[in-house]
C-alpha cells in the first residue's frame, strides 16, 4: 500500500481533503492545538482519509528554537524542553500529542528533531528511553532525524525502539521499521522545487516492497505534486497490469 499526502494544509480543506490519501498536521508540531479544532478537521474528512500527527515541538525541540514563537502558552519551565528529556514538560507533551492522535484517529506520530540534535550518548539514551517508555502496539512511532547522524547509530535506535524512520529519500537512505515514512522538502531549490516525473520514477522506485509507504510532499507545490503523483502511481499500475494494451 502506498499512500500520497502533503505536510499541512497547503490549500483549502475542502479541497485537500478529498484529493490526497492522507494528511500530516503540521499545527500540533507548533502549539496545543484546541480540541474543538481537531475535531473540526476529522469531522470535515472523508472517513477514508488518514491523519498522521506531528508530535509538539516540546518533545524534540529545545526552547532556543525559533520556532517556539507560535508556541503561546508555556508548558513547565521551559529548561526542560526537547531532545526528549525525561522531564515533566516532555511527558506532558506526549500526552497532549496522544490525545490529539486519539480525537483524529490517527495511528502514525511523527517526531522530526532538529540538527542541534546531535548524536551524543546523553541523546541517545534520552530517545532510546522515551519511546521504549511510551511505545504501544496501538501506535506507530516514526522519527525523522536531521543533521550528521550515522546509518549505524539511525538503525540501532531503531531495533532498540521498535519506532519507523522518516527520510527525505532523495537526501537520505531509508534505514528500517514497520513502514516507510518519506517526507519530501525539494531537490536543488529546496522547498520551491517541483518534481518531475522522472523524479517519480525514481521515488517509486525508492519505495520498499514488503512493507506499506507513505509518501509526504512538504514543498511550496506540495499539493499539485501529491496530486502528480497520485496520477502517476495509477497509470503506472495500470500499464503493469495491462503490458499488452
Amino acid at each position: 500500500m502506498i499512500k500520497v499526502g502533503t505536510c499541512g494544509f497547503p490549500v483549502a480543506r475542502s479541497k485537500l481533503f478529498p484529493s490526497v490519501d492522507v494528511v500530516e498536521t503540521q499545527k500540533t508540531f507548533y502549539t496545543i492545538v484546541k480540541e474543538s479544532t481537531l475535531r473540526k478537521w476529522r469531522f470535515e474528512a472523508p472517513e477514508s482519509l488518514e491523519f498522521t500527527v506531528k508530535a509538539l515541538q516540546i518533545i524534540t525541540h529545545p526552547a532556543q528554537s525559533p520556532t517556539y514563537r507560535k508556541l503561546g502558552n508555556d508548558v513547565g519551565n521551559r529548561e526542560n524542553y526537547g531532545f526528549f528529556k525525561p522531564s515533566s514538560e516532555v511527558d506532558r507533551a506526549m500526552t497532549i500529542t496522544l490525545e490529539s492522535a486519539f480525537i483524529l484517529k490517527a495511528k502514525i506520530i511523527v517526531f522530526q528533531t532538529p540538527a542541534s540534535f546531535k548524536p551524543t550518548n546523553k541523546n541517545i539514551d534520552n530517545i532510546i528511553n522515551f519511546f521504549k517508555k511510551w511505545r504501544t502496539s496501538d501506535l506507530i512511532f516514526v522519527w525523522e532525524p536531521r543533521g550528521k547522524w550515522d546509518g549505524a547509530t539511525v538503525q540501532k535506535i531503531l531495533a532498540e525502539t521498535g519506532i519507523s524512520h522518516a527520510v527525505d529519500p532523495f537526501k537520505n537512505k531509508y534505514l528500517g521499521g514497520k513502514i516507510a515514512y518519506f517526507r519530501l522538502h525539494g531537490r536543488g531549490k529546496g522547498y520551491r522545487y517541483v518534481y518531475t516525473n522522472e523524479d517519480f520514477r525514481e521515488l517509486r522506485n525508492l519505495l520498499p516492497e514488503d512493507r506499506n509507504s507513505y509518501v509526504m510532499f512538504n514543498n511550496t507545490n506540495m499539493f499539485n505534486d501529491a496530486i502528480r503523483f497520485k496520477e502517476f502511481l495509477r497509470l503506472n499500475r495500470f500499464q503493469t497490469s495491462s503490458p499488452e494494451s
